[in-house]
């Protein structure tokens, strides 16, 4: 089952250090343009990972055309794709050895969830990390 309680969801934020983010956008109006910065000033490492801008720079950091490509530990991988693409992003945090994944809001796919807690990964679904770092009272990282 998806973590559902806040000392759950709040334990998790606090024990995750480099975010690697699947659909990170260049564009202002996009929510994972806002959520990456949020997360940044909240003292993660947020990695974007988005095939259209590989090679390009979204707040200061290089876009990876995919998870694999990115060469060190993954905490947890925040998927900004819809629903029916979110299976692949989480067989790819699978495959990389993040600890957890995390479906924003309105991202909701039970069968990949469940793959990645058989593969051991901590999940979140349909939640944003932007929104339960306030609400949870999560503490920046140090």
């Amino acid at each position: 089952m998806p973590l559902t309680r806040d000392e759950d969801i709040k334990a998790l934020l606090e024990g995750v250090r480099t975010i690697a983010m699947i659909g990170a956008s260049d564009r202002p109006d996009r929510p994972s343009y806002g959520v990456m910065a949020f997360l940044q000033r909240q003292g993660y490492r947020v990695i974007p990972v988005n095939p259209q801008i590989t090679g390009e720079h979204v707040h200061g950091e290089f876009v990876f055309r995919e998870l694999s490509q990115i060469g060190e530990p993954i905490d947890m991988v925040d998927i900004f794709r819809r629903p029916m693409a979110a299976g692949e992003a989480v067989d790819e945090a699978i495959a990389a050895g993040a600890r957890a994944v995390w479906m924003q809001l309105g991202v909701i796919n039970a069968e990949a969830a469940a793959r990645a807690e058989a593969a051991g990964l901590a999940v979140v679904m349909d939640r944003c990390p932007a929104i339960e770092i306030p609400r949870l009272g999560v503490a920046p990282v140090a």
